[in-house]
């Protein structure tokens, strides 16, 4: 079966839903860029360790690390959603409960400068931003195999995460530049505890949901649903692959020290190589649309893999403003086509009634990887390398090049982008897109 066109709908009903599902992704990911740890709070709370409390950057890599357990445990929000409609909507109460929790816990930080504190008040924000995409991925997996429209999706949320990135960047870049420590991380959480609203207004007028009521049947068939997900052979192997995909050691504290203490960069010119990687993003999401969107997906892997080889190893060359500049844009372009290429794999290995379980036992993988490939980076830069930037660079572009090994195993064939695995080999009789 072909990828359908957004072009092209097969009527005006679908090409309805396909806009309003993309506005309501635009607005999610808005947030996600601005609201998450590595959003608009990231380098106020990094400077304000680093100088106020004098952390190395074994610790502050260790304490945003935290942050990434509400994200590992994605597969228990997606269980629950699955399973327990909340006031008769598996998804919809979930996302506005979980926004209102984000906008809580950022306007208890601009009052904090306390670790201790901070730790439990940013929790609260990371539960709160890992619990609404949670729920909206499986937005994603439900519409995006009934509409064949799941690696537009994708484009489209990643498109506006690092248009609201960018801007968080730079903007975060300017406050830590003007304003001392604590200031500048309060005004980010005061900033930041707004624009959740536009979440709750995007979930209750711009998702077409119905009320499941909690019974039998429809308990039997989300078990069914979630069974599959444990018996699918497909399933299990993209898992494997998307972990070793994501697991290299990484480079993003380390560069932040490097290009602090040994390049003598200003911390507003940091900000604004953050909004350039998210400009090589936005315009991969661009180009997407028009060159990458045919391929087959094995295709697009091995292009998304030999970019962030290449993108990875031009670290070795950094040395300069100039340098800087390029290589962040062509790392942000890489970054995006390997983003779309395995969230759309993996929304597309999804089995109904278990979408939000199944995205989320994906998307908590990439998480877990990154997080272990971060912290082994910065064990290695600081504790193993000397804090010598390029071989750490060696290491972490050769653990992206092994990538092409992997992929033969998926057993691609010729499989279009968004074409749903139950489209063409189903292995339950419990009935598509059932809600």
């Amino acid at each position: 079966m072909n990828k359908q066109s957004l072009a092209s709908p097969t009527n005006a009903d679908e090409k309805r839903a396909i806009n309003r599902l993309l506005v309501f992704f635009a607005l999610v990911y808005v947030i996600e860029g601005l609201g998450q740890i590595g959003g608009l709070i990231s380098q106020p709370l990094s400077y304000y360790l680093k100088e106020t409390q004098g952390w190395t950057p074994v610790q502050v890599t260790a304490f945003v690390t935290i942050f990434n357990l509400p994200w590992v445990i994605k597969p228990l929000y997606g269980l629950l959603s699955d399973f327990v409609p909340l006031f008769g909507y598996r998804r919809k109460s979930y996302l506005i409960l979980a926004n209102i929790a984000g906008i809580g816990g950022y306007f208890w930080i601009t009052r904090l400068t306390e670790p201790n504190v901070l730790l439990v008040a940013l929790m609260l924000t990371a539960y709160a931003m890992a619990i609404s995409s949670t729920l909206c991925g499986a937005v994603l997996v439900e519409n995006g195999q009934r509409l064949h429209e799941s690696g537009t999706f994708v484009n489209q949320q990643w498109l506006w995460f690092n248009i609201a990135a960018m801007g968080a960047a730079i903007l975060g870049g300017e406050l830590v530049q003007h304003l001392a420590p604590a200031s500048a991380l309060h005004a980010a959480a005061a900033i930041v505890a707004a624009a959740p609203f536009s979440v709750i207004f995007g979930t209750l007028f711009l998702i077409e949901e119905k009320k499941t009521p909690i019974n039998v049947q429809g308990l039997k068939a989300t078990l069914n649903g979630l069974m599959t997900a444990f018996k699918r052979r497909e399933l299990l192997i993209a898992a494997g692959f998307i972990f070793l995909y994501y697991f290299s050691p990484g480079l993003s504290t380390p560069l932040y020290y490097h290009m602090t203490d040994d390049l003598h960069f200003s911390q507003a010119f940091i900000g604004i190589l953050s909004s350039i990687a998210s400009a090589g993003w936005i315009i991969g999401a661009l180009l997407y649309r028009k060159f990458f969107a045919g391929l087959t997906m094995r295709t697009l892997l091995n292009i998304s893999i030999a970019l962030g080889t290449l993108t990875t190893a031009a670290y070795l060359l950094l040395a300069s403003e100039a340098s800087a500049i390029i290589i962040n844009l062509c790392a942000g372009f890489s970054t995006m086509l390997a983003t779309v290429a395995t969230l759309t794999l993996a929304a597309d290995y999804c089995p109904p009634r278990a979408e939000g379980f199944s995205f989320a036992v994906l998307m908590s993988i990439i998480n877990f990887a990154n997080t272990v490939g971060d912290n082994l980076g910065s064990y290695l830069y600081a504790n193993v390398l000397h804090r010598s930037l390029p071989p750490l660079v060696v290491i972490s572009a050769a653990f992206t090049a092994f990538a092409f090994v992997l992929v033969p195993l998926l057993r691609l064939g010729n499989k279009p982008q968004g074409e749903p695995l139950v489209a063409s080999r189903p292995v339950e009789p419990a009935g598509p897109q059932a809600r």
